[in-house]
């Protein structure tokens, strides 16, 4: 018996051993969490910094670094405090008014926010019918009681893969190489659930398939459409 993805109406196809993939890792931010757009909109009712400014922020911190934007605090090259005091003092140096913004940074950003619903059924539906599933996420250390609380899933996945506890990040190939271990699943029986197309192609060039989350039901679709083929041709 198939099981369906409530919201969606979609049947997720029993894992067997014919099955052509033995694991789904989902991310969070975009997938699990709602749109990023919508939060950095919501961040800025919370704060009045617009997501231009906060981006600009985010980009100033990391480009002192020579890393990527969200870099030093998914790699835990900065404290949340230390890359808060950063970002303060960039917006602050272009006079923007930072004084509505936490230095806790991730209890203001996630206060309020519910899980993408839809995604959070699938994780569970493909657990149920037989697949590994794991999370895989960039994400920061003080961030984590915060996103895990809202995603509520903990106790219902394989594995999750943070980048800050592993000490490396999406789109690295190292970090696919550890998820794949970590559920020990051959990286070509291994799907990547992604909002971002360089995560996604970084996941098809270390051996795995991926979907680039849209929307729910493209997702959803596309996912079933390489769970149900033994083929190649979506992949």
């Amino acid at each position: 018996m198939t099981l369906s993805v409530p919201a969606t109406g979609h049947q997720i196809p029993r894992h067997t051993p014919e099955s052509p993939y033995d694991a789904v890792f989902l991310d969070f931010g975009g997938v699990l969490s709602p749109p990023i757009d919508e939060l950095f909109l919501d961040y800025q009712a919370k704060t009045g910094i617009s997501p231009t400014d906060l981006k600009g922020a985010m980009a100033g911190v990391a480009d002192r670094l020579g890393v990527e934007v969200l870099a030093p605090v998914e790699l835990g090259l900065l404290s949340e405090p230390e890359w808060v005091a950063g970002l303060h003092s960039w917006l602050i140096a272009r006079g923007v008014d930072v004084s509505r913004s936490a230095v806790d940074f991730g209890r203001q950003w996630f206060a309020g926010h519910q899980v993408n619903s839809t995604m959070r059924s699938l994780a569970l539906t493909l657990r149920d019918s037989g697949y590994r599933v794991g999370i895989l996420t960039n994400n920061v250390r003080e961030w984590e009681a915060h996103w895990r609380a809202m995603v509520d899933l903990d106790d219902h996945v394989d594995t999750i893969v943070d980048s800050y506890d592993v000490g490396v990040r999406k789109p690295d190939p190292a970090i696919f190489a550890l998820s794949a271990e970590r559920l020990d699943v051959d990286p070509a029986r291994a799907i990547l659930i992604d909002d971002l197309p360089e995560n996604c192609a970084a996941a098809r060039a270390s051996g795995w398939s991926a979907v680039q989350f849209v929307t729910n039901q493209q997702t959803v679709a596309q996912l079933i459409g390489l769970l149900g083929s033994a083929s190649e041709t979506q992949r």
